[in-house]
């Protein structure tokens, strides 16, 4: 500031007078300076010009009802910069304390893996009933009975009408023609799907 240039107090009564180019002085001249304050405070550039801004649009709109008692506004900007980081760090933990108040919500599956795998196993339960459907019909009857579905062979020999025994041989026949079809396509069946024990 050279002798020529306007005291902060002659700026700041033309600023409140709506001079923007006296404000813009102000501006220049104190900028750096809160600038820095803010950054000292915050330990953030970024944080630092966020608070640069808020502190002259504050002090933009109070300069009708602030008289500068000092030859420099500096001091006074100084103290609005503070005011303006602590402000700004309630309204932060304010927003963290509510954001620990909201329940974490649990992961959903993807609905999309759900339903590829749902047509992947339509897939190759359509191949397996292709081979099956390639079996006599009796040992068809036995296969879906005690392997798929777990019934036991005494139950089985009941609900097909002949001997317990040849439902074993029936299931023992089919497990065998069904592993000779699908030894060319073990993908389309898991192994165990295809394996009971004796009841």
């Amino acid at each position: 500031m050279t002798t020529e240039d306007p005291d902060d107090r002659a700026l700041w009564a033309q600023a409140a007078a709506g001079s923007g180019h006296a404000f813009g002085v102000l501006f220049d001249r104190h900028a750096k300076a809160v600038y820095n304050h803010c950054f000292r405070l915050t330990a953030s550039w970024a944080a630092a010009e966020d608070h640069l801004q808020a502190t002259f649009l504050l002090a933009w709109r109070k300069r009708d009802r602030l008289r500068l008692e000092r030859d420099s506004a500096l001091p006074w900007l100084l103290a609005v910069a503070t005011n303006v980081v602590r402000s700004d760090r309630r309204s932060t933990a304010r927003r963290l304390r509510l954001f620990h108040r909201v329940p974490v919500e649990q992961p959903v599956p993807d609905h999309a893996d759900l339903v590829a795998e749902r047509v992947d196993d339509q897939r190759r339960m359509r191949e397996l009933l292709a081979a099956v459907d390639r079996l006599p019909r009796g040992e068809r009857e036995a296969l879906a009975l005690c392997v798929w579905s777990g019934v036991s062979y005494a139950d089985a020999a009941a609900v097909l009408g002949v001997a317990e025994v040849s439902v074993r041989s029936r299931v023992s026949k089919a497990k065998a023609r069904l592993g000779r079809l699908l030894a060319r396509h073990p993908e389309v069946v898991p192994l165990a799907a295809l394996t009971v024990e004796d009841r």
